[in-house]
């Protein structure tokens, strides 16, 4: 089996409550290593909750998650999660490197100090994503990019084999995006397996590998070129279609 047939991530029935709300209604899906997955819908879709619930995050109703064959709590030091900017503390007093960094405390046992090797691997993602002459700045000091870069560059220093980013692209500049997607692409081509959580339907087809359409329920998965079509856009959206026809976005 080669890495882009191999299955990372497994859900089998998944359903997600919050309260009496019901979020997400018996999720099936087949993530596959070497592939970079859109996960699109509407505000309120459960897109957010999808990765909390694979991530062991959050508590589910019902179903079953495997990530890479087992539990997610053995392999979490696999994993890589860049949250959204707004569940982030700004103002706490952390350089770049610091947050970066962090991307090695998986690798470090109780007490075990950051070496030459983590800042060597930290610089290297701080380079490759464009932020290493920022690396002593406060990240509260950042703009909206650069802020998006840094935990993006703490995931590369992990050196993960899944990553899960939501809505990475928010604050952050055209030509940021697709240098971005262009290192998402590389590690795709490595064998790792990207998760994006994607509001912007005009980038799709130029961003995705594959794409999983989520309002509460699964609407369609697999191939962006067969999957992202109008059909199932319109399944996804419903009313909210014809705002996105009326702003251009589709």
């Amino acid at each position: 089996m080669t890495a882009a047939q191999h299955t990372h991530i497994k859900v089998r029935g998944l359903s997600v409550n919050y309260g009496t709300k019901r979020v997400l209604t018996n999720i099936h899906l087949d993530i596959h290593a070497g592939n970079v997955y859109g996960v699109i819908g509407p505000n309120g879709a459960g897109k957010s909750t999808l990765f909390k619930s694979i991530l062991g995050l959050i508590d589910y109703n019902m179903g079953q998650i495997e990530v890479l064959g087992d539990d997610i709590d053995d392999v979490r030091k696999q994993i890589a999660y860049v949250p959204q900017k707004d569940e982030v503390d700004w103002k706490f007093p952390a350089t770049v490197r610091d947050i970066v960094l962090m991307g090695r405390y998986p690798y470090k046992k109780l007490l075990q100090r950051i070496n030459e090797e983590d800042n060597a691997i930290a610089n290297e993602a701080m380079e490759q994503i464009g932020i290493l002459n920022l690396a002593n700045r406060q990240i509260g000091k950042l703009s909206g990019g650069q802020q998006q870069r840094v935990f993006i560059a703490r995931a590369l220093c992990q050196k993960a084999d899944i990553f899960f980013l939501d809505e990475p692209f928010v604050g952050v500049d055209i030509t940021t995006e697709e240098k971005i997607i262009a290192i998402l692409k590389e590690l795709a081509a490595q064998g790792k397996t990207i998760l994006v959580v994607h509001h912007d339907l005009s980038t799709v087809d130029h961003y995705f590998d594959k794409v999983i359409l989520l309002n509460q329920r699964l609407i369609a998965y697999g191939d962006t070129e067969t999957t992202f079509v109008k059909e199932n856009i319109s399944k996804t959206y419903g009313p909210q279609l014809t705002i996105l026809h009326k702003t251009g976005i589709i």
